[in-house]
């Protein structure tokens, strides 16, 4: 019997896993792959306070080794099953626990064509806020039509020297107050009608081959490509016990708690306005001060 499992090993779980154990709680985590969730393919990590530059490995190398020297166990084991009696099922045992909290995290969708994956922090980025600063003064593409797109546009015109948006139709899903602000922006060119086609360079991005309706190519020479085209939460095992929106992510009214009393959830698999870094690692420690306070 566990005093807390907690499934999945990124920041929002590993930090739940310190705090639980810090508590003198016993505590397993179950990981389908590898520690660390998306912010270990990080080059650089520059916006969370008090580390002023840090690999996206040696953060969550960080975390994992405080989990493991204060006792907590971790397990490459994946989850395909859990009940209101807090009972676990993975695909090589079942665990008993007192609490649950799924952190499970989000992946970002990707355009899946050659080079998006060698790329990744080579030129290739899905968060504007934590990669912007980066290409300061220097040419980026966003590709996206909803509101994340609009933003990371938005955001990047204020660092970047110019921001190409491309969007496969010629109108945006997103908030029309944000379109309208675009249009007033001078550094953000629109380029509507138009998919990527490829992602040309040899170390690193230098160009990209954008191609419309009419089947025209253009060659847009950046320095970065962000995209903005959804995320895909990973919480289809939970459906038939959590609440979960229309998007896929676990619905939450106060942050923490789900639909079944001792399960809670933390980081980027849950309905939330900013998914960040700092809001993962807060998601973790409210989730197991919770778990830990109302504990039976």
């Amino acid at each position: 019997m566990y005093d807390i499992i907690i499934i999945g090993a990124g920041p929002a779980g590993l930090t739940a896993a310190i705090y639980a154990l810090r508590a003198n709680k016993k505590v397993l985590v179950l990981e389908a792959k590898t520690y660390g969730g998306q912010i270990v393919n990080a080059s650089n990590i520059e916006n969370y306070p008090g580390i002023k530059s840090i690999s996206g490995f040696d953060f969550s190398t960080n975390l994992y080794n405080q989990v493991k020297d204060l006792g907590g166990e971790i397990k490459i084991e994946t989850v395909i099953n859990i009940n209101d009696k807090k009972e676990v099922t993975t695909n090589k045992d079942k665990y008993n626990t007192k609490a649950i909290i799924i952190a499970t995290g989000s992946n970002n969708r990707k355009l899946n064509i050659d080079k998006e994956e060698d790329f990744i922090g080579k030129g290739v980025s899905y968060c504007a806020t934590c990669d912007g600063a980066f290409y300061k003064d220097k040419d980026v593409m966003v590709v996206g039509g909803g509101n994340t797109a609009l933003e990371d546009s938005l955001y990047l015109s204020n660092i970047v020297n110019k921001v190409y948006l491309v969007h496969r139709r010629d109108e945006f899903r997103g908030e029309s107050k944000f379109v309208e602000e675009i249009k007033t922006k001078d550094n953000i060119e629109l380029v509507l009608n138009s998919t990527i086609k490829s992602i040309n360079g040899i170390d690193t991005l230098e160009s990209i081959d954008v191609i419309d309706k009419e089947n025209n190519i253009r060659n847009i020479k950046v320095n970065g490509l962000f995209i903005a085209i959804g995320q895909e939460p990973k919480n289809e095992i939970f459906k038939n016990i959590i609440n979960i929106d229309s998007n896929g992510y676990i619905e939450t009214n106060d942050g923490v708690h789900t639909n079944i009393d001792g399960i809670y959830v933390a980081g980027d698999c849950r309905n939330k306005d900013l998914r960040q870094l700092t809001t993962a690692v807060s998601d973790g420690s409210i989730a197991a001060t919770t778990a830990i306070n109302e504990m039976k």
